[in-house]
């Protein structure tokens, strides 16, 4: 079986160098050899190899100096370091620098061939490479399965049509990333993606927010609005969670379809739009119909080609992809130097059952990120982070503000948008509580319950 990995192999004995060469290339992995780690080096610049197999002595530069070269540049390009038998003490110790193994010779050539293949199938840069022209529509959707690869065969082939997507799928799947890899696939890609999640946003609200309101149209309505369908004009408008829609706007959005204009609220004419709607669900969308929870009508309209997203469960092989891409990510955002995850920890979270998905894999991976101490992430901080649901992390200040908005909306909801009565239930003077509404951009009005729909925050 023919491989399409390079692997980069140094090593200063040349018959050692001609072995490794043959042995690799008869595997079917093409093969790069070179006698020095400056020449490995040079190599890198010019193609990235797939994995590096190095011997650790070395003339000039050595291999563990080769390995913290290569880490700098490409933190998740696995290198395999062959020893002789007294330096095995440096080579465990290597390992916990981040090196993926070491082999000390004479070492047996079926043992060299699994470490190699071990090393590919838990490294991204096993069948990643640099997006190309071809590929870049969903450079963000980092995957090698077969069921990805033909749910993106379809996609493709769905985005150069202007028809209604339905997209169907557990939470955390990536439901929003499929749309936004449509969209760049479409002849739409230069004009504007805009997503809003139906379920996130109260009922009184999101008719103002999808469709905008006019200047005037109500007490607070110090601006027109522009709604999102006019913010996508040209381009595609995402609508996620569609099944949590309340039925009255739902027979909004059908005249929408239909018509290709949009009302704002107050207004007295409609404008004419031209956007292209995919949809997303985690719902059962027949139930809910049979149920009469959501129009027959709308939902044809909608789910003109309808796409399913696995769950993580069912695409296991992405998994050690996935962990190590948000490992490199999050390495960035905690400025730690973070190589990979040690083999029991990868296996660890191949094995996990998922019930939350690629979100929850990202927070598990975020988890043992923030708490790590060691390069290589080991087995009990994963097994750590999986006992406690993935959880999203925020500082304590963004937390702070996320309840202090909450507190503050759900204060004014309870008291229809009287300020001297949420002021009072807040304990708190009022001219320091319309301070901070104004820093969180609450607009009282808005909240009061003969107000029409509209958008819950200061209009600008």
């Amino acid at each position: 079986m023919s491989h399409t990995h390079q692997v980069l192999v140094i090593d200063d004995d040349p018959d050692l160098l001609q072995l490794l060469s043959m042995r690799l290339s008869a595997a079917g992995y093409r093969v790069h050899a070179v006698p020095s780690a400056e020449a490995a080096l040079a190599q890198v610049a010019v193609e990235r190899p797939d994995l590096v197999l190095s011997d650790v002595q070395l003339p000039g530069v050595d291999g563990m100096g080769l390995f913290d070269e290569i880490r700098a540049r490409h933190p998740s390009l696995p290198v395999i370091l062959l020893t002789a038998h007294g330096t095995i003490p440096d080579a465990v110790e290597a390992t916990s620098r981040g090196v993926f193994s070491y082999l000390t010779k004479p070492f047996d050539g079926k043992a060299l061939l699994d470490k190699i293949a071990q090393a590919l199938a838990l490294s991204t840069t096993a069948g990643e490479t640099t997006p190309l022209d071809g590929e870049a529509w969903r450079a963000d959707i980092v995957s090698r399965s077969s069921r990805m690869s033909e749910l993106l065969t379809e996609a493709r082939m769905v985005a150069r049509s202007d028809a209604s997507v339905l997209i169907h799928g557990e939470s955390g799947t990536g439901k929003e990333l499929l749309a936004q890899a449509i969209h760049q696939a479409s002849s739409r890609a230069a004009r504007p993606f805009v997503a809003v999640n139906c379920g996130a946003i109260p009922e009184a609200l999101l008719e103002s927010e999808l469709f905008g309101h006019m200047k005037g149209a109500f007490t607070g309505a110090l601006a027109t609005h522009r709604g999102l369908f006019q913010a996508a004009d040209g381009g595609t408008l995402f609508l996620d969670e569609i099944g949590d829609m309340p039925p009255a706007l739902q027979v909004k959005l059908l005249r929408v379809l239909q018509e290709r204009s949009v009302r704002p609220v107050g207004a007295s004419q409609s404008i004419p739009i031209d956007v292209r709607i995919l949809s997303a669900t985690h719902r059962d969308l027949d139930a809910a119909m049979a149920q009469g929870q959501f129009r027959e009508d709308l939902y044809y309209r909608l789910n003109v080609v309808a796409l399913t997203l696995p769950t993580l469960a069912e695409r296991r092989e992405d998994i050690p992809l996935l962990a190590n891409h948000f490992l490199a990510k999050l390495a960035r955002k905690y400025d730690k130097r973070l190589n990979g995850f040690a083999p029991d920890a990868m296996k660890a979270l191949t094995t996990a059952s998922w019930p939350g998905n690629v979100r929850q894999l990202y927070n598990v991976v975020e988890q043992v990120s923030a708490l790590a101490t060691t390069p290589l992430i080991p087995l009990a901080l994963v097994q750590r982070a999986l006992r406690i649901p993935g959880v999203e992390i925020l500082t304590f200040a963004q937390a702070r503000q996320r309840f202090e908005r909450e507190y503050l909306v759900g204060l004014l909801k309870l008291s229809d948008g009287n300020v001297s009565d949420a002021a009072r239930l807040a304990d708190r003077n009022r001219t320091e509580f319309y301070r901070l509404l104004q820093k969180h951009g609450l607009t009282p009005g808005h909240f009061r319950s003969d107000s029409p729909p509209q958008d819950p925050t200061v209009a600008d």
